[in-house]
């Protein structure tokens, strides 16, 4: 009786809570939950009813047989509140993170029930993984973005203008060089950073899916629809929506978002009742939209309201005054998480990195410094560290070679017909050669001996033999 009477008392208010909330009996069962945790769970309010509360397979719940209960939740016994950051599982079999709060509904010192509020979290656990992840890769410089050359000192001041405006944006790069980085700098930058900044990549989903995601769709609006969700634009609403890979959204598609740029309103797919959207609308693609339009492929109405204000972000290879510093950052981030302290470059691998014409720019650059501090044993990364790959593609950029130039030397004349000498030619020049190696491999003993096809004991003897200062040596 007295359980019912809790129930009763609560159900006016429950059904209005935005948290889903269920409440669990001293059986360790579910009596009662609200319209909201049906949403979340995926889950009837006839399929919970009377069942155990292990039903939604909370991962942070914590059980114990009482009195031959096989369900009796240990709040029962610590009596104590619970705040815990968990995960339960949906209907449908996927993951959903809550923040659980569980507390006691106690009559004269007696527990009656445990009610329990879930808060869906997962887009805010999402954003920070996105936020981390950008972090990792492209490190602290500008909002993130690291360099110094003149083409990304340009790129910075154009991205802080562009934040003080409300038009709409477009970045153009390609894959890997930082366009939702830019994105994100612009939404941090503006007046709208203290509101929500919703990402979608447009590629992602076919035509009818995608307009769900975009605008949102009302329940039964399509096989699956089994109840009303929120699309990204509303979402969006009073903040930034960045749509990065626009110039793969289906022309149909393009007439809607035209419409949202034109009127700031959209239609759920499966409702006709206008909904008014207040949102920033950056955009960002690796195509060459000019083109599209040509061939029909792309709506020339929608591309002049989107093309606004044109953001480039340079390709690595034409920034190349940068890659050092990347370099430089990346390694330093790899020694601290792999707790090597010698991940540093030779001048010779520097290089060899600028060389390269690194299609799949920083992230790429980034992915070629993790195999090499991997690899290397010892010392600094020199050439032969590096992934294959990209010694191939930089000697491709380079017939004279960037390393081990006595390799190429034996068999290359000079204009009177006579072999050059290699720097590393021990017989000629025995103290410039061994200076030479020892510069070229920032002193690493044991990779100069490889240069010189000697062995690492007698690279120590010839340093003494000569003299040979290798702090001097490495600073000169």
């Amino acid at each position: 009786m007295k359980q019912n009477a809790v129930k009763n008392y609560l159900e006016g208010i429950i059904e209005t809570m935005s948290e889903g909330l269920l409440i669990v009996g001293r059986d360790g069962k579910i009596s009662m939950v609200n319209e909201a945790l049906e949403k979340l769970t995926g889950f009837s309010r006839k399929e919970l009813l009377g069942k155990p509360c292990t039903a939604l397979k909370c991962d942070a719940c914590k059980l114990s047989i009482k009195e031959g209960r096989d369900h009796w939740c240990r709040l029962f016994d610590t009596k104590k509140e619970s705040r815990q950051h968990c995960r339960i599982i949906r209907k449908d079999g996927t993951t959903v993170e809550v923040i659980k709060n569980a507390t006691l509904l106690t009559e004269n010192g007696e527990a009656l029930a445990s009610v329990e509020t879930l808060t869906d979290i997962s887009a805010i656990t999402e954003r920070d993984r996105r936020i981390e992840e950008l972090s990792r890769l492209f490190g602290n410089g500008f909002h993130g973005m690291v360099g110094n050359s003149t083409s990304m000192r340009r790129l910075f001041s154009i991205l802080e203008r562009a934040a003080q405006s409300d038009a709409p944006v477009i970045i153009y790069g390609e894959s890997g060089t930082g366009k939702e980085l830019a994105a994100h700098a612009i939404h941090t930058m503006g007046p709208r950073a203290n509101q929500p900044f919703v990402q979608f990549n447009c590629a992602a989903l076919n035509e009818s899916l995608l307009e769900s995601e975009l605008f949102g769709h009302v329940k039964g609006a399509f096989t699956g629809a089994i109840r009303h969700r929120q699309g990204r634009f509303e979402a969006a609403h009073q903040g930034d929506i960045f749509l990065d890979e626009i110039g793969d959204v289906p022309l149909n598609t393009q007439v809607k978002l035209l419409r949202v740029l034109e009127s700031k309103i959209i239609e759920r797919v499966g409702d006709h009742r206008p909904v008014e959207v207040d949102t920033r609308i950056i955009t960002a693609t690796n195509r060459d939209l000019n083109k599209l339009v040509r061939q029909g492929k792309f709506r020339e109405d929608f591309f002049y309201r989107i093309n606004v204000i044109p953001i480039y972000i340079p390709p690595l290879r034409e920034r190349t005054a940068d890659i050092p510093l990347l370099a430089r950052h990346f390694m330093s981030e790899i020694s601290k998480r792999s707790g090597k302290t010698t991940c540093s470059a030779t001048p010779g691998a520097m290089r060899l990195l600028a060389r390269y014409p690194w299609p799949g720019n920083v992230r790429e650059l980034r992915s070629a410094l993790e195999y090499a501090c991997v690899v290397t044993d010892e010392g600094p990364l020199i050439p032969e560290h590096l992934p294959p790959q990209v010694q191939e593609g930089a000697n491709a950029c380079d017939p004279i070679g960037i390393e081990a130039p006595h390799e190429r030397e034996k068999n290359s004349l000079n204009n009177t017909g006579e072999t050059q000498t290699s720097i590393f030619d021990v017989t000629k020049n025995p103290k410039e050669a061994l200076i030479g190696a020892l510069k070229t491999t920032g002193g690493n003993q044991s990779q100069a001996a490889k240069l010189l096809s000697v062995n690492r004991g007698t690279v120590a003897n010839r340093m003494k033999k000569y003299g040979v200062d290798l702090k001097k040596v490495i600073e000169g």
